[in-house]
This record gives C-alpha cells, structure tokens and sequence, in this order.
C-alpha cells in the first residue's frame, strides 16, 4: 500500500513502515503506526507508506530492520526506529518555513489524555464482574477530565477587551484549531476505545461530555485522522483475545 502526500520540491526521501492488517495489506491496528502516519500527512511532506505483514515478514525487511517491528522510517535510506524518537526526529528535521511545527503551545494538552488508554486497558482486561464497575469508573474519570479540558477556554480565546466572558471552549482540538503532536498521540487511541469497548463492553463515551464529542468529531472530519484509521475489525480482532470474559 502506497500514500503519497504532495508539497515543494527537494523534499527527502521518506518511506514509512506500518503492521498491516488481516488481509496482510491494508492498515493494521498500531496506534504508534497511525500516530507516525498523521505526523507525515499533517507536515505535508511527500513519503511512501508500506504495510508489513507480520505474519510472513519479507526477507528484504528482516535485512532492513532486524529484530524491529513497525513503526519504523527510512529517511533518506536512513534507518529510523523507536516511535518517540522518529516524531522527534521529524519535528526537528521538517520544520519551517517549508513544513509547519507540530508542537503542542500547551504542555497540558500532552498530559490530559496521558492516562486514559492505561485505564482502558485495564477495563477490558478484568475478568471479574464485581470489579468491573470500579474500572469503568476510572476510565470514566480520565474522560471526564479530557472533556473538562475540551471546554476550558485557552488564554487566546478569552479577549480581555471583551464585556462577554467566554466559559466555553469552541476550538476544534486538543491544543486548538489545528491538529498537533498531541491530537497524533491520543486520537488513535480514543478511536480504539471508542470501537473495542462497545464491542466487548458494551461502553460508549456519555453523550453529555460535549468537549470530547466535539472533539471526536472534529477529527473524523480531517483527512489526516479518519483515512489513516485501521477498520473496525482490525480493532476488534486485536481485542477478541485481550477483552477478558467476565465471570
């Protein structure tokens, strides 16, 4: 599977290595791979994306990258391995004026959603039926705390001049209007929650916490989201075995 996204001219060569799918093709589900996957579209660099079948891993790959699994980079036939290092690497190396910056202005917009996928984890994970209300609502708490952070106003959407006080956020993501490192890191794995919980707990984010909707939201309307998201079945086949049955 190939992507090619377009901008200037002398742009690097820049391959991308994902874990494909059931069909040993299409995207698999890797959050860490979809994550790189967004970074690259988002920067608006030219690159190639390649599925690598786990399964039966080709020879020219077990040369290339011995030992590593996907994600990982070729950058100018560069080896690049290790997901936090190789967004790093692209946040220093594809920056301006040619590709835009994709750091978070905020730290706390890393840090809201920095527990929530270790919450869910756990919740699908329990095989105890007594126990599961009490891990539903610790995955619940860090939701809570994601959609408080939603609906607080940034410093730049409160006008100091203005007689009207804004006590709502309106922006589109984490960080604001547009899509940073942030939204890359956590929006994969809300898509996760948001698919193998229903499937194997039947559990849905609460209509009533509107930041995270709109966030949610939000995101399946950006290309850079909702076509780099593994299908459903992805997801749920990689949990079939995880999600623990409840006794």
């Amino acid at each position: 599977m190939e992507s090619r996204q377009h901008n200037a001219t002398k742009e690097p060569e820049i391959e991308l290595f994902v874990k494909a799918g059931l069909d040993g093709e299409n995207i698999g589900n890797c959050p860490f791979c979809q994550r790189l996957f967004m970074v690259l579209w988002l920067k608006g660099v030219k690159f190639n994306v390649t599925t690598v079948d786990m399964t039966r891993k080709p020879e020219e790959l077990k040369d290339l990258a011995p030992g590593t699994n996907p994600p990982f980079l070729l950058f100018n036939k560069e080896l690049k391995t290790d997901f936090i290092k190789i967004e790093e690497f692209l946040e220093q190396t594809l920056g301006p004026p040619t590709y835009p910056h994709l750091s978070p202005k905020y730290k706390e917009s890393f840090d809201v959603g920095s527990d929530i996928f270790a919450k869910f984890s756990a919740y699908i994970k329990n095989p105890r039926k007594e126990a599961n209300i009490n891990f539903e609502k610790a995955l619940l708490r860090e939701f809570q705390r994601l959609d408080v952070y939603l609906n607080t106003p940034l410093p730049e959407e409160i006008d100091q001049d203005s007689v009207e006080d804004i006590t709502v956020s309106k922006r589109k993501f984490l960080d604001g209007d547009h899509l940073t490192l942030a939204d890359c890191n956590l929006l994969p794995k809300l898509h996760i929650i948001k698919i193998a919980a229903k499937k194997y707990r039947d559990f849905e984010i609460p209509a009533d916490m509107a930041g995270v909707w709109r966030y949610l939201n939000n995101a399946y309307a950006c290309d850079e989201f909702s076509h780099t998201c593994p299908a459903d079945e992805e997801i749920e086949h990689t949990y079939a075995s995880v999600a623990r049955k409840m006794t």
